[in-house]
């Protein structure tokens, strides 16, 4: 969806526009009930509109994009933080990263499992500035000295997660979905939770003409210990730079890694001229989906313009543009 140009002049004011995602994947056919839907749009409409009230006062992109990613980790219902999947030994690995698109500083984590808030801890690597990424004990212990909040692996744990690892891996399956333990009495969550891709993330443009993105997983349910997906990798899920946009991504993250999706539409918008919606569509419907990848992105350029496209029949995904009412959505 496209928005008017606005005024490239920094000097000018922008209308602030936030964007986030909460997973994507497929449809379960006749299941969904409007109580079901509700649970996960008012979720949505909560953390976007948050951020939104941040962005109308002045915050950055930075800072709204990792509000709101903070928010989606506190939240059961997506596979982030509190109620992120399981690994094949039942455990929890979580990974996370923000990118500063004024600066193109970034800062990531992969493999934690004390830190409450993964994106904190992402930030904290990229206002340090010695390092991009940060791995399992050692970003634990960087955590500890910069006296985040670290709680007991319990804290992410939830029994409809345990229940759907020892479900998969049984069938000896890896799968990239999850499970909120809000919906953990319903049958059915709107998205069939076997096909669903459990990544957040968020990307906005501020006020200044700056833009941002952060992005926050539990993994894949039933995954091998020590793996690490799409998220935390600068320029494959994440990226962000004010010459073209910032890019969130949502799906089967080895698959993002090998097109390096977040970097390669922003290349497409920078070496090509493409606009953003013809970048956001190439790389989810053609460069992804020819090697057999699913799932979606979410990104905004430097204009204000939102892309949100997915290949599968559904993504948790919500924007607010000014001081517009949020629209939240899941199906196409």
């Amino acid at each position: 969806m496209n928005s008017p140009t606005q005024n490239d002049n920094a000097s000018t004011p922008r209308v602030p526009v936030i964007a986030i995602h909460g997973g994507a994947g497929t449809i379960s056919a006749g299941t969904t009930t409007p109580e079901q839907a509700a649970a996960y749009h008012e979720a949505l409409r909560h953390v976007v509109a948050t951020a939104q009230a941040a962005l109308l006062q002045g915050a950055s992109a930075l800072d709204a994009t990792c509000l709101a990613v903070e928010l989606l980790e506190d939240c059961p219902l997506f596979n982030a933080g509190h109620g992120a999947v399981f690994t094949h030994e039942e455990t929890h690995e979580l990974d996370a990263a923000v990118m500063d698109g004024a600066t193109l500083a970034a800062g990531a984590v992969a493999g934690v499992c004390h830190v409450r808030r993964p994106v904190r801890l992402a930030r904290a690597v990229l206002e340090d500035g010695a390092h991009v990424l940060l791995a399992g004990a050692g970003a634990e212990a960087f955590a500890r000295e910069c006296g985040l909040e670290m709680v007991e692996p319990s804290y992410f744990s939830t029994e409809a997660r345990r229940q759907q690892l020892h479900r998969v891996r049984d069938t000896g399956r890896v799968v990239v979905d999850h499970e909120g333990a809000a919906m953990a009495s319903l049958a059915h969550a709107p998205l069939d939770e076997d096909r669903k891709f459990g990544t957040v993330g968020a990307v906005a443009l501020d006020m200044h003409g700056h833009l941002a993105a952060a992005t926050s997983t539990g993994g894949m349910t039933n995954k091998r210990v020590g793996r690490v997906g799409d998220s935390p990798l600068i320029g494959a899920g994440t990226y962000a730079d004010d010459a073209t946009a910032a890019v969130s991504c949502t799906g089967s993250g080895e698959m993002f890694i090998r097109i390096a999706a977040a970097h390669d539409l922003c290349a497409r918008m920078a070496y090509a001229g493409a606009t953003l919606e013809a970048a956001a569509y190439t790389v989810v419907m053609k460069s992804l989906s020819a090697i057999g990848g699913t799932g979606g992105l979410i990104a905004v350029d430097r204009h204000g313009n939102l892309a949100l496209p997915f290949n599968t029949e559904g993504m948790y995904r919500a924007h607010a543009r000014g001081r517009e009412t949020p629209k939240t959505a899941i199906f196409a």
